[in-house]
């Protein structure tokens, strides 16, 4: 059987098929427009492949495959899969039913690649961080979160959403929050809106400053946001440090742009307390 566009006429059955799990944090999106919407924000990358991370019961992939893209899906929950596997013929050999975050991706794709979804609430941070463990083969991933993680993502200097997250995707990518979705175009409707990104890659090729200490010292600013950073970077480089009589240290952390955070990396790099440079490779605000 060969996957059709479903008509608002029978959009709610459709949904019923499967029930949402709230366990994996489903809300399945039943607003064909806004679906259509999504799947427009790769197309800037016709020639790439796209994967599409939790496609449910294929709302958003419909039109994927309406657009001839070359797509291929992974999907945790067992039940959606069989779904899949009976309406989109197309997807055959290219539905893989794992937990995105323990994918190797580079076992999946030899080149570039699009990632896209309509991603769960409850580990959408995590998936972009995944991504960015690919930046360098993935130029464009796009999709549906939270509202609020939305705008953190976006969020740009000196706003209250700005922060860890909001750096340490923005040095490697540009991010466009591109509309609002409300909870009623949902089965079940969330508790808080949602919204829809974009991320483009940007042409920095590799990091001018130590990237661990790149991190460390983001997440050390914006744990004690209210604090400027000249005493919160204390436990960096130490109670007494000459660098503090520098400007930027009178500064909060919201109020750095991210090359200026690169910047500052540069500066305290030869001062910084050796035991107190850790990878944070797993980072949640």
């Amino acid at each position: 059987m060969h996957s059709k566009i479903i008509s608002n006429k029978n959009e709610m059955s459709y949904h019923r098929d499967i029930r949402p799990k709230k366990s994996l944090g489903q809300h399945f999106l039943k607003d064909l427009s806004v679906a259509e919407k999504i799947a427009a924000t790769v197309s800037g990358y016709p020639e790439l492949p796209v994967l599409e991370v939790g496609p449910g019961m294929g709302v958003l992939t419909q039109f994927l495959l309406r657009d001839k893209r070359d797509l291929t899906v992974v999907e945790l929950d067992a039940e959606s899969v069989e779904y899949l596997k009976k309406h989109y013929s197309e997807l055959d050999g290219r539905i893989i039913e794992a937990d995105f975050l323990k994918l190797d991706l580079n076992a999946l794709f030899a080149g570039t690649f699009c990632v896209i979804g309509n991603y769960p609430y409850n580990i959408s941070s995590q998936i972009f961080f995944k991504v960015l463990d690919y930046k360098d083969k993935v130029p464009c991933c796009s999709g549906m979160l939270q509202k609020e993680v939305a705008e953190r993502l976006a969020s740009k200097p000196g706003k209250k959403a700005y922060g860890i997250i909001t750096v340490l995707l923005q040095v490697w990518y540009d991010i466009e929050y591109l509309f609002t979705v409300e909870p009623d175009v949902f089965d079940p409707p969330p508790k808080v809106k949602s919204a829809v990104i974009r991320m483009t890659r940007n042409s920095r090729q590799k990091l001018e400053c130590d990237e661990r200490l790149f991190k460390t010292l983001v997440k050390t600013a914006f744990n004690q946001r209210r604090k400027t950073m000249r005493n919160s970077l204390r436990a960096l480089l130490g109670k007494e440090n000459a660098l503090f009589s520098l400007p930027v240290f009178d500064k909060r952390p919201e109020q750095l742009s991210v090359e200026e955070f690169i910047e500052l990396t540069l500066l305290v790099s030869p001062h910084a307390v050796p035991n107190q440079i850790s990878n944070q490779g797993d980072i949640n605000e």
